[in-house]
């Protein structure tokens, strides 16, 4: 049994599997939370709404069962779990590092994924998709919105602009006699849609970054368990 100073390391190894545990756990609330407000945009926006969310929650249940390795094999003092565990925190680590790194390289590719989303959707819900349409309607109105890239996109593909692009919205308030552009969002949802995506990629990448510290220290903790159950083994 491990003494002294490294009893203290023992400790801190399960308090950090603790914290890490409670992330793991949090991580998945939060991408189930995301996944059932987002799916509902997956006929007009494809999987990035729910790409983002599922990757969210497969992280948090590895980091569950890897926070709970670390906490058995720190209990039973176990050389083979203990070094699982910290080859699996790095592993876990240099994933997270690689995925904010491809995130911030990819930001640009997501504004023309996300355009060409909609523009699509948008040829659906004239051909009259009525599950496109009712989606459609149900962006236009949460994200305050009108069309990809403007209210301009309906007039230009000879389309009449939804109800749901109206700021007050009533059953044919878009074409009514004098509606003018004030009555009606003109802002594309490309933006706006784009702008959520953004905001809460910087939200993952911090909450991101709060975890890697606590992985790091979780690593150094468990090299120097590792090296003090080693060291009792040699001595027995």
């Amino acid at each position: 049994m491990v003494e002294g100073g490294m009893k203290a390391v023992k400790y801190l190894v399960f308090f950090f599997n603790f914290i890490f545990w409670l992330c793991g756990g949090l991580l998945i609330i939060i991408g189930g939370l995301a996944q059932s407000k987002y799916s509902e945009y997956t006929d007009i926006a494809g999987g990035i709404f729910t790409g983002l969310p599922i990757y969210i929650i497969i992280v948090g249940c590895v980091i569950f069962v890897v926070a709970f390795l670390g906490c058995c094999g720190a209990a039973k003092e176990n050389y083979c779990m203990i070094t699982t565990f910290a080859v699996l925190l790095i592993l876990i680590l240099l994933l997270e590092i690689a995925a904010v790194i491809a995130g911030y390289v990819l930001k640009d590719e997501i504004e023309d994924a996300v355009n060409e989303s909609l523009l699509d959707a948008q040829k659906e819900y004239i051909d009259g998709n009525e599950v496109v349409q009712e989606t459609y309607d149900a962006l236009q109105q949460e994200f305050k919105c009108c069309g990809a890239n403007s209210s301009k996109d309906w007039i230009d593909q000879n389309a009449t602009i939804p109800d749901s692009c109206c700021k007050n919205m009533t059953e044919g308030c878009a074409t009514a006699p004098g509606v003018t552009l004030d009555d009606i969002y003109t802002e594309g949802c490309t933006q706006k849609l784009e702008a959520t995506l953004i905001n809460n990629f910087e939200i993952i990448s911090g909450v991101a970054i709060g975890i890697a510290v606590i992985e790091l220290l979780g690593i150094i903790c468990a090299c120097c368990l590792m090296r003090a159950i080693k060291s009792e083994y040699e001595v027995v």
